[in-house]
Order: structure tokens, then C-alpha cells, then sequence
């Protein structure tokens, strides 16, 4: 990066520059630094207020390879969230950019389920069951849809009317056959991909629901209280791939009842970077594979810098100035 007045990139700004199917090239590039060490994540946090209904998160990472650190902080509320990520430099510590970030979370939340589905489902997959139809769900089926060539979608969630929504919306954005399903059963049912993306507290996702040869993108239990899917899915995992296995370790309930305190059996549990890095997609004679993801800064500081990178080529942004020190006033 060049010594350049710091940019203020808005929702706008990023969504001309930056589409999803850009996002996962460069996810993909800074999961590649994280599997040589030239990548870091920074260990998420949040904080719960309003009786748990509201969360303040925090993530970000370094990315030496691009000489930019970065953290992302937004407020989750019933009243709505405001997204900010921040970008400095690594080698002097200066503003960058301040990215309006949105947008890039739809992108990277949806981009990682992309990665995901593109090293760990079977080449020819073309039958996606999508349980939960809230914000970030359109988007999923559009990551999935960028790295494999779907035929059918169908789609569950508890509410009629949401999902009737949903599908009248998702059928004008997309070219396959899209189907109502009335349970998670009828939804699931011999599908080639699956994706989970709730709020619930409650595991309504078994075993005996999943055909051999599925993969599963388990994208929505991100906090302790929540849970998607039931223990015996891990018994049928040939591969499980975690973003961020801190963030698993501390905040999965499904993954936490698994593998508990044991630190042989988390072994089984492998970045996705390392599935990226080795580049080798699925194994043959696979039944299972699953894949969950936290939100880490790594993804949302790798769409920073591409995006970045193509506000400076565009002359995209606004200048702001940047900050200069003052003394405080002590007395």
C-alpha cells in the first residue's frame, strides 16, 4: 500500500467495486496466508446486552503478506447494525481506510460457504436444501451457487410466510428450480448440499436426514446459546473443517459437546485454510463432510484489501484526513 490520504468507503463504493464472486478469490488468497503463517486472526469477542437479544462483536487480523492489519466492530440490535471495518498499516500502524461494512459481511459470511462448498462438496453437487431465510440467507444460496452448478433449491424455515417470501424473491434472482419444502426433513431430503443458517436454540438437524455424499455449510450458530444441527452429524464427518478454530473451541455448543476438553480429538477438526492450501477437494468414499463457520476477521480484512486495492485504481472513496496527535489535557 502507498502513503496515500486514508479512504472512507461507502456501502455503495464497495458493492461497484467488489461482487460476491470477486469475494471468494480473495478469501481464498487470505486463507492461503493463513496456511504459511503470513496471515493472523485476531480472537473474536462480543459482549450481550437487552437480556441477550443485543450483542457488540469485535474481530480483525494481520496480513502481513499485504502489509495491512485490520478489525471489524459492529453493534447487533433489534433496531439494526452499523458495520464499520478499519484498515492500517502494519509496518507504521497508519489509517488506510474506514470501509462501511455491510455489504462486505453479506459477502465474506456467504464467500466463506462458497470456499467451503467449492473444496469440500462433491464436484458434480447440484441439490441445495437451505434451512433459515433470514438476512443473510439469500446470499448463501448465491455463495453455494458461485461455485457449483445447482439445479434444484429447496427451502425450510418455521415461518410459512417468511419462506414464501423468500422464494418468490429467490426465484427471480436465480436461474434453477427453487421449492417450498414444510419441514427440515422434506427439504434435506437427498440433497447434495446443505446449508443452516438460524437463530435456533434447539438442534433440529440429524444424521438420519442426510444422504451419503451431502455437505453441510452449518453457518448460523455463532453465539453459546445456539445450536443447528445433532451430535451424531460428527459421526458421520469424514472431513470437518472449521474458519476459525478458536472461535470454535470457545463459542460452538455443537462442537464444544463433541470434543469437550480433548485435545487428540480436536485434531479432527481442520482449518480451512489447510483445505485451501492443499488444494486436493474432496476425498473419494466420502459420506459426510461438514464445514462451520464463526465469522473471523481474516475474511472480512482479506475483502478489505481487495476492495481497497480497487477504490485506489478506480479513484473510488472519499479522502478523509488522517488522524494527527494532539496532547491531551491532563490538568
Amino acid at each position: 500500500m502507498t502513503n496515500k490520504d486514508p479512504l472512507w468507503i461507502t456501502e455503495a463504493d464497495v458493492v461497484k467495486l467488489v461482487s460476491l464472486r470477486d469475494a471468494i478469490p480473495a478469501l481464498e488468497r487470505g486463507l492461503a496466508q493463513e496456511s504459511t503463517g503470513q496471515a493472523l486472526n485476531m480472537a473474536k469477542t462480543h459482549a450481550s446486552w437487552n437480556q441477550d437479544k443485543s450483542t457488540l462483536h469485535a474481530i480483525g487480523a494481520v496480513m502481513e503478506g499485504n502489509g495491512v492489519i485490520g478489525t471489524k466492530t459492529w453493534a447487533h440490535t433489534p433496531g439494526g447494525a452499523c458495520p464499520l471495518l478499519i484498515l492500517f498499516s502494519s509496518e507504521t500502524g497508519a489509517l488506510l481506510a474506514v470501509i462501511e461494512a455491510f455489504a462486505l459481511g453479506q459477502m465474506r459470511t456467504a464467500g466463506i460457504s462458497g470456499v467451503a462448498t467449492r473444496w469440500m462438496a462433491e464436484q458434480n453437487a447440484d441439490d441445495m436444501a437451505l434451512i433459515g431465510t433470514g438476512k443473510q440467507a439469500m446470499a448463501q444460496v448465491a455463495g453455494v451457487f458461485a461455485v457449483r452448478s445447482l439445479k434444484r433449491l429447496r427451502v425450510f424455515s418455521p415461518n410459512q410466510a417468511n419462506r414464501v417470501a423468500f422464494i418468490d424473491k429467490a426465484r427471480k434472482q436465480f436461474p434453477f428450480e427453487i421449492n417450498e419444502a414444510t419441514s427440515v426433513e422434506q427439504a434435506v431430503q437427498d440433497a447434495s448440499i446443505v446449508t443452516l443458517v438460524t437463530r435456533a436454540r434447539e438442534p433440529f438437524l440429524t444424521s438420519a436426514m442426510v444422504k451419503a455424499g451431502c455437505h453441510i455449510n452449518a453457518v448460523g450458530a455463532i453465539t453459546r446459546e445456539r445450536q443447528e444441527f445433532t451430535q451424531d452429524i460428527f459421526g458421520r464427518s469424514n472431513v470437518i473443517a472449521v474458519d476459525s478454530l478458536d472461535s470454535v473451541q470457545r463459542l460452538s455448543s455443537e462442537f464444544i459437546e463433541q470434543f469437550g476438553q480433548d485435545t487428540v480429538r480436536w485434531k479432527q477438526v481442520q482449518p480451512l485454510s489447510a483445505l485451501v492450501a492443499r488444494g486436493t477437494g474432496r476425498p473419494s468414499g466420502t459420506d459426510l463432510t461438514l464445514f462451520k463457520a464463526m465469522g473471523m476477521g481474516l475474511s472480512d480484512v482479506s475483502l478489505g484489501v481487495e476492495i481497497l486495492a480497487q477504490a485506489r485504481t478506480a479513484g473510488a472513496g472519499r479522502s478523509i484526513p488522517a488522524p494527527v496527535k494532539a496532547q491531551a489535557r491532563l490538568v
